[in-house]
């Protein structure tokens, strides 16, 4: 199995989620995408380094100017939050959570038959 990818903060994802929008970008590149209400420019730095030393993001150094970019895939950070989520909440087993979210959200059979024709690679609508 693939190495486990750390937890994020739901600020640093928020950030994160940022960064993958974006691609690359300066520290205000970075506000200007943050939603409303931002938090300071300061904040944002802090949370910069601390995603680095986590390994999600990295910097290109052009004198004192950083350009930010997101090294972790979003999409290997969904799997792996997804993995643990499951395990979390349905003791590992995607047919629980798929079970519970079918009578959660009153999916109709329609809607299963979708989801399992994307699974298969297919294109159900």
């Amino acid at each position: 199995m693939a190495e486990q990818i750390q937890k994020l903060t739901r600020a640093e994802e928020d950030l994160m989620q940022v960064l993958w929008q974006i691609e690359k970008g300066l520290l205000k590149e970075v506000m200007a995408a943050i939603p409303e209400p931002k938090p300071s420019q300061s904040t944002v730095s802090t949370l910069l380094r601390i995603l680095e030393r986590k390994g999600f993001v990295d910097h290109d150094a052009y004198g004192k100017t950083f350009v930010y970019y997101p090294i972790v895939q979003k999409s290997d950070y969904a799997k792996s939050y997804l993995g643990s989520f499951v395990a979390s909440y349905f003791g590992g087993s995607y047919r629980r959570m798929l079970s519970f979210f079918a009578k959660e959200e009153e999916l109709s059979m329609q809607d299963l038959d979708s989801i399992l024709a994307e699974m298969k690679g297919g294109e159900k609508e």
